[in-house]
């Protein structure tokens, strides 16, 4: 692995139900997955296993202070340095840290992904390409109730409570003025394969001689 050159990173942000996974599955597929190092926020969720699980049900996970990006941070400057990292596996159903790790090799790419990476300056700092997916609320809300519903154990109830109560008031507050800090907008993410066409060349042409996507 190359010791000289620093990988590109890229930044994915919008709305939870925005189409970001989308997103970012396109560039895996396309760029290549054994080039990128992938690094979801979402990983990063502040273990919560000390609080009993009503107290757990209560948090907002919404907020920026949910996460440790401190963590998320010190990975990336880890793999821009050609060092590996293990990324932390979370539990969404019962809103705690797994004991295990997932290893990550630095690649020429680094892939984040999350609706409150472009909220943090130290971390924006950090991209080279910041990209934002804008969805219709109404869109991303369906999209959540079926993602919460059948990957995490939730009930529709559970979902529209925590929409309102967090979900929602956290976008107007946090993600949507983010908004403003992306160098690319997407509107209705992967599936607009005009703009993801235009995301894949402008990711080619950032990467120097002898880092090609191609080669």
């Amino acid at each position: 692995m190359p010791t000289n050159e620093t990988p590109l990173v890229i930044g994915i942000a919008g709305g939870s139900g925005s189409g970001k996974t989308t997103v970012a599955n396109v560039i895996l597929s396309r760029v290549g997955s054994d080039r990128i190092a992938y690094l979801p926020h979402d990983a990063y969720y502040r273990d919560l296993s000390h609080l009993s699980p009503m107290l757990r049900m209560e948090v907002n996970f919404d907020h920026p202070n949910s996460l440790e990006t401190e963590l998320m941070i010190q990975h990336i400057r880890q793999l821009k340095k050609w060092q590996p990292v293990e990324l932390p596996i979370y539990d969404f159903t019962h809103h705690s840290r797994t004991e295990k790790f997932l290893h990550i090799e630095p690649q020429k790419v680094i892939l984040v992904e999350g609706i409150l990476i472009l909220t943090e300056p130290e971390l924006r700092a950090l991209m080279d390409v910041k990209i934002f997916v804008d969805t219709d609320p109404d869109v991303r809300l369906i999209r959540r109730m079926r993602r919460d519903i059948s990957e995490r154990g939730r009930t529709a109830e559970t979902v529209i409570n925590q929409y309102l109560k967090t979900v929602r008031p956290m976008h107007l507050e946090f993600v949507e003025p983010s908004k403003r800090y992306a160098d690319v907008i997407i509107p209705e993410g992967g599936f607009n394969t005009v703009a993801m066409d235009m995301v894949i060349a402008r990711i080619e042409s950032l990467l120097p001689v002898g880092r090609s996507l191609s080669s």
